[in-house]
């Protein structure tokens, strides 16, 4: 027996922003709580928090899991209310993978997206943070993005307000919709910068930053293909050293 398809809305589109992240602080030696681990240096938290746009998820968002590195016990951390965030300790820097459960109604398959954990500071303020020992934050904006909902989940975005319209999303509310590199997925999300605001001109600077680093690293790798050459060159004139010495002999 079939089961009958729910309707679903044709040629429509909806999106909803979010911001994901993490947020580290140096572990302060005077206050050290005694059950942490001794090699532990940060504590630190990941989430997944609505834009003040739009200030709930849990309308459509049943559950968020977050899965950490192997080492942790129970590394895969599932929060089924807001907040939805996890808060640990640790000493290094790792992938966590978020995945996102829409309610019941939705009818969608749970969606994926990426979040490096970040310590430590980076960029051309990092000296002065690590001096001040600031927090670290590192925050993304994003979109989930339900092209043709079914008419169940139609009814429960529209009732709670927000944007109906195309999104920045590609075809489908698949994980392409929803951003990072893991699997193919096409990359989709801005970085924020420190004070939590998406900026144009924090995103331009950023990626001035990173052209100027693929340079650095292309004339490196000129540098070491040329030291490459020449030590085959000299490897060459040895063996033929070695080869007319032998037929001397």
């Amino acid at each position: 027996m079939y089961r009958t398809k729910p309707p679903r809305k044709k040629g429509v589109s909806i999106y909803r922003p979010f911001i994901f992240g993490s947020f580290a602080k140096l572990i302060d030696p005077s206050s050290r709580p005694s059950n942490i681990n001794a090699d532990h240096t940060h504590q630190w938290t990941i989430y997944v928090r609505p834009c003040p746009t739009h200030p709930d998820l849990s309308y459509f968002i049943k559950k968020i899991s977050f899965k950490l590195h192997e080492t942790y016990t129970n590394s895969l951390r599932t929060v089924e209310a807001p907040p939805f965030e996890v808060t640990e300790t640790g000493w290094g820097e790792f992938e966590v993978q978020i995945k996102l459960y829409f309610v019941p109604e939705a009818n969608e398959k749970p969606q994926t997206i990426w979040h490096h954990l970040k310590l430590h500071p980076y960029g051309e303020k990092a000296e002065e943070q690590r001096e001040k020992k600031e927090p670290v934050v590192s925050e993304c904006y994003e979109e989930v993005v339900f092209n043709e909902p079914v008419e169940a989940l139609y009814d429960l975005l529209t009732s709670s307000g927000g944007p109906v319209g195309r999104g920045k999303g590609s075809k489908g509310s698949k994980q392409a919709s929803m951003g990072g590199k893991k699997g193919g997925q096409e990359e989709r999300v801005a970085e924020l910068p420190f004070n939590g605001t998406y900026s144009q001109k924090e995103e331009g600077r950023e990626l001035d930053r990173l052209g100027q680093a693929i340079k650095t690293v292309e004339i490196m790798v000129q540098e070491e293909r040329k030291k490459l050459e020449e030590r085959e060159k000299m490897l060459a004139d040895l063996r033929s050293e070695e080869g007319t010495i032998a037929k001397a002999r």
